[in-house]
């Protein structure tokens, strides 16, 4: 390479620092944070970004946050500029019509770092906080319908000025936001844990030395440029299409179409979404960094899902994205549930490239983060309580393998489910159910993935129920024969034995012994389900996951009426016919 001053073993050394970095960065948030979507549920992402923007290293955290994180730094850059940076600042934003944005919950800190008084490089992170104001409690709202309705906007703004707070940002902060004590905590943990990833590259710098650190960044990124276009000339190259439908435009009404276009060559990998649906009333729109966001983490997995980020790596990726549509929605729309849209983009992708890449691509998944929040004000302290989770479900069968459980959608990477315990300690609630939900749906050959079901008891006199379940109408896609997943949906019963059940609710009051039921979708399925083994079909049997009405008259397996034992299942069965004969029963 022209130019190389630092040996190859240096290199690979300050690329795995700059990991380590922002590694370090990722878990002293979560250490230090106030709340339990930070500290339990992991709802933040924190990355190393180069004075360009460009991303250097990151931490395992949600693929949607982190991919944004350069757009706002880029931002931060464009507004403030080098020369009005100070070390000790710390820039602030959320406005979804800037880069960086996701919803306003989720809010970008910024860190500029010098060494020798020259900007090298940021530390990013974006996190979830509880609450950002707006008309209902927890700020993202299913029912919003602009942007001024889920809470303040910081069209990138200065925080911190040579590490003291700017007094008025904090007060703006303090005096729009339900619980400013959670959320200054938090906002505080947030900026500190941007000085860990700091010092840790000051660190280096004195290590190694300026240059060879800059030198290393830059050979690492041609590195990730490299491997990416030696992936690419192993694909199939090709045009690809694939079309999906979200259930409707956040508010009800016609399902919203997704297409896409992905071309592949020897040096590009091209997503185009010409013909999506336009901006939506409701707030499923995706702001368009979050869209190139979404693309990154499907461009990757297809490509090479272990390899190291990079802004080089994502190089060969063109996206095409016409404005004014659910992906690159106009100002002021609504973007709250932005997620419901996000996801189809990667899904989308996926589905088109599926008959290509069959070793690759499992089958359709549950899809939607399916978020909630039962929020209210304690009846013992007055004081508001947030619980903010997502929700795990099930994930499509892939060629030679069943597809997981209960496990979170793609577009929360690295985020666990609140445990029973947490949520009952902080909150007043009982977590009544807790299990895997065997749905009935995503057979074949090999079986896609199981839903949960939860079951939420409010203790409270009252709290208030939000809840997006996407892919509610539509469910997760099978693939060479095998059979669709099963959809989302919240059910909650009310004192007065009332039962609603939909996709969404929006604020909805829940008194004193309601029971609040989140249900996940199974995964698509792959295969003939009749090609399944026998064995594996017992043993479904055995565990629960699939019924025996379902062994006999999906998979073709007969059982008698004998109690059911996977040993017995094992050694005894009996082959004959069309099917297997074993004993029925567990």
């Amino acid at each position: 390479m022209k130019g190389r001053r630092t040996d190859p073993f240096t290199v690979e050394v300050i690329k795995r620092a700059l990991i380590s970095a922002a590694e370090q960065m990722f878990v002293s948030l979560g250490r230090t944070a106030k709340s339990t979507v930070i500290y339990e549920v992991l709802d933040y992402g924190c990355a190393v970004i180069d004075s360009q923007g460009r991303m250097v290293a990151q931490a395992n955290g949600i693929p949607a946050f982190i991919g944004v994180l350069t757009d706002a730094v880029r931002d931060v850059l464009r507004k403030f500029g080098p020369q009005d940076m100070r070390p000790g600042d710390v820039f602030m934003c959320n406005d979804p019509y800037m880069g960086g944005a996701t919803h306003q919950n989720d809010i970008v800190l910024i860190l500029p770092i010098f060494v020798d008084g020259r900007l090298v490089l940021f530390a990013a992170s974006k996190a979830h906080w509880n609450d950002v104001g707006g008309k209902d409690p927890g700020s993202w709202s299913p029912t919003a319908t602009d942007i001024f309705q889920e809470g303040i906007q910081f069209p990138a703004v200065r925080l911190v000025r040579e590490g003291a707070e700017v007094r008025d940002i904090v007060d703006i902060v303090t005096r729009n936001v339900r619980a400013p004590e959670l959320t200054l905590g938090d906002m505080r943990a947030q900026a500190a844990s941007l000085h860990v990833a700091a010092r840790r590259i000051g660190e280096l710098c004195g290590k190694f030395g300026l240059d060879a650190v800059l030198d290393a960044i830059d050979i690492s990124l041609e590195q990730g440029r490299r491997e990416a276009l030696t992936e690419l000339q192993a694909l199939p190259h090709g045009v690809y299409e694939a079309e999906e439908f979200i259930d409707d435009n956040g508010l009800g009404g016609d399902p919203v179409p997704v297409r896409v276009r992905v071309t592949i060559t020897d040096r590009e990998f091209v997503v185009d979404f010409t013909g999506t649906g336009g901006t939506c009333a409701g707030p499923i729109n995706c702001p368009l960094s979050v869209l190139l966001s979404t693309v990154k983490f499907a461009y990757q997995s297809v490509l090479s899902p272990h390899a190291a980020p990079n802004e080089g790596f994502f190089a060969p990726l063109r996206v095409v994205v016409p404005e004014d549509t659910v992906f690159n929605p106009r100002r002021p729309a609504p973007v709250s549930t932005y997620w419901e849209a996000a996801a189809y983009a990667g899904d989308v992708i996926w589905r088109a490239l599926s008959a290509a890449l069959p070793s690759r691509i499992p089958a359709g998944h549950f899809l939607s983060v399916c978020g909630t929040t039962v929020s209210g004000q304690h009846d013992a302290t007055g004081a508001w309580f947030f619980s903010v989770e997502p929700n795990a479900g099930g994930w499509g069968a892939a060629l030679g393998k069943d597809g997981e459980s209960g496990l979170v959608c793609t577009a929360d990477g690295e985020t666990y489910v609140l445990s029973a315990e947490v949520a009952e300690a902080k909150y007043p609630l009982i977590v009544e159910q807790f299990a895997l939900h065997e749905a009935g749906a995503g057979h074949g050959r090999w079986r896609g993935g199981l839903g949960i079901v939860k079951d939420y008891r409010i203790l409270n006199s009252s709290a208030r129920i939000t809840a997006s379940f996407g892919r509610s109408r539509f469910p997760p896609w099978g693939l060479a024969g095998g059979l669709e997943g099963s959809p989302n949906r919240v059910e909650v019963t009310y004192p007065d034995g009332r039962m609603e059940t939909r996709g969404r609710f929006s604020n909805e009051l829940a008194p004193a012994g309601t029971l609040v039921r989140f249900i996940t979708g199974t995964g698509g399925g792959y295969g003939e389900p009749k090609d399944r083994d026998a064995e594996r079909v017992l043993d479904d049997v055995a565990n629960g996951y699939v019924t025996r009405q379902d062994a006999e008259a999906v998979y073709g397996v007969a059982l008698t009426t004998e109690p059911l034992s996977i040993d017995w299942a094992r050694t005894k069965r009996l082959r004959g016919g069309a099917g297997t004969t074993a004993p029925a029963g567990g």
